[in-house]
């Protein structure tokens, strides 16, 4: 069950009540897997809702409400991917290579009636149409992300990632291979964290 603490992140974004219980439902399933699979730490599973979850919803009011359909790369347990597909109805395509996670998110977007559709291939495998949105969590440096995405972006579109202590670092090691329009923001749930809001991404 959520904390306290973690109630006025879903007031802040008008979480319904319904959609509430479709997350406490994801919170529940992702808990009781996590028991036989390797899908998130075993020192984070009673920390879920802040480490994860919350961490997932602080990229909601970053989505363009025009969006109509996004990609998450290495979506893993489904963070960011499957928490935005479950709180803003937009339909996500969940790309995760790992077969056991691929069945999980399957299951998960069942049980919540996520607008998501998972695809168990690796991302430089993925054939789809691009997107306006492409999202990921702790998946690669921008060295190795930034390409991925590159590929799969809709023009005009952009890119959520949430990044930890050397996002500084991963930007000056692209800075003269890639341009950018670039937004940062501070994360709400780890002071070393940060949000890069990319757009007009291009290889220089």
């Amino acid at each position: 069950m959520k904390q306290a603490a973690d109630r006025p992140m879903l007031a802040a974004l008008n979480v319904s009540r319904e959609t509430e219980l479709r997350l406490e439902a994801y919170v529940d399933l992702l808990q009781s897997w996590s028991q036989r699979i390797n899908l998130i730490s075993r020192h984070d599973l009673n920390t879920i809702w802040p480490r994860h979850v919350m961490d997932s919803l602080q990229l909601a009011p970053l989505v363009r409400p025009d969006i109509s359909h996004a990609i998450d790369l290495g979506s893993g347990a489904g963070f960011p991917g499957l928490i935005l597909a479950i709180v803003t109805n937009i339909r996500f395509h969940l790309v995760e290579s790992d077969q056991r996670k691929s069945a999980f998110l399957r299951e998960a977007s069942r049980i919540t009636a996520a607008p998501a559709t998972v695809h168990p291939v690796r991302i430089e495998a993925l054939e789809i149409a691009p997107a306006p949105l492409i999202t990921a969590r702790a998946l690669a440096p921008l060295n190795r992300l930034l390409p991925l995405a590159a590929r799969l972006l809709a023009e005009n579109g952009e890119c959520l990632f949430l990044k930890g202590a050397q996002a500084d670092a991963e930007l000056d090691e692209v800075r003269q291979d890639w341009h950018m329009e670039l937004h940062r923001h501070e994360s709400c749930t780890s002071p070393d964290a940060t949000i890069f809001q990319i757009c007009d991404l291009r290889h220089v």
